[in-house]
């Protein structure tokens, strides 16, 4: 039986995160195409054990990735699903596409999975990090990705939006185990963020969605974004970290997760401001 949606994964060196996510999705028998970005390892190789067509393409950002990945990949199915290669389709999820019927979603351009993020091995459950709908699934040709932004990517579409709140992508970086790899790779995301903020203090992005706070889970995003670049640089990461670990409840979680809302949601984000005040002073 042939699937109404093929799969598109961005990889670079993803030997040990690949194979936990094909082994999710191979008995759905849907096409497979991977974008990588110059892997060293043995990615290459699992992806042609599981008879995935290959492109590579040099990393500039994600968004930028992901747009030449649906630009370049000649996708013949009704509906296209990205993942990361970090993620794993739960049972539930893959019930939920082993019995997606294109008849009944006539009317439906864009399909939101719930995921689960884990971090060192701990479900980060409070802080706001659960529910959270990715807008996953999209009609082939209608959904692409933001580029007005240079970290955070997005799948976009016209129209009519559905979330499935049964099922699960889960979504957890097993290099993240070691700490430095985290650092050194927000370091670079604090850097495309920061760049990304100045740029917008200067009138040359706009976003591409219209923020809304009782829109669509990514217009809801939009709009909070918009209100987060209007608070005061060096207390904004401090008003962030305290919403979040009280009024959403991060306090809850166990101590990695606490950890984890620490790192990410305030060393992170005081990085990002003092890079943004240094990028100012600079100019």
């Amino acid at each position: 039986m042939s699937r109404p949606f093929s799969f598109i994964i961005l990889t670079y060196n993803e030997e040990i995160h690949l194979p936990r996510l094909l082994e999710s999705i191979k008995n759905l028998e849907a096409p497979i195409f991977i974008l990588d970005s110059g892997s060293t390892d043995k990615t290459l190789e699992i992806a042609a054990g599981y008879g995935a067509e290959v492109k590579i393409n040099p990393f500039e950002n994600h968004p930028k990735q992901w747009d030449f990945a649906l630009k370049h990949f000649d996708i013949q199915t009704p509906w296209t699903i990205g993942l990361d290669a970090d993620q794993v389709v739960t049972p539930e999820l893959f019930e939920l596409l082993e019995t997606f019927d294109d008849e009944k979603h006539r009317e439906v351009n864009g399909i939101y999975f719930n995921r689960k993020n884990f971090f060192q091995g701990s479900w980060i459950r409070y802080g706001g990090y659960y529910p959270i709908y990715l807008l996953k699934m999209f009609r082939t040709g209608i959904g692409y990705s933001d580029l007005n932004e240079n970290m955070d990517h997005r799948f976009i579409v016209p129209g009519k939006t559905v979330v499935w709140k049964r099922g699960h992508i889960l979504e957890e970086n097993l290099k993240e185990n070691e700490i430095d790899f985290w650092y050194q790779k927000h370091e670079r995301y604090s850097d495309l963020i920061a760049q990304e903020e100045i740029e917008r203090m200067q009138n040359l992005r706009k976003q591409a969605l219209k923020p809304t706070l009782f829109g669509n889970p990514d217009e809801r995003k939009a709009w909070l974004k918009r209100l987060w670049w209007k608070l005061p640089l060096g207390i904004r990461p401090y008003m962030y970290y305290g919403f979040r670990m009280f009024f959403q409840m991060g306090i809850m979680d166990d101590k990695t997760a606490r950890r984890f809302h620490y790192l990410q949601g305030l060393w992170f984000r005081k990085l990002v401001d003092q890079k943004i005040k240094a990028l100012q002073k600079r100019q």
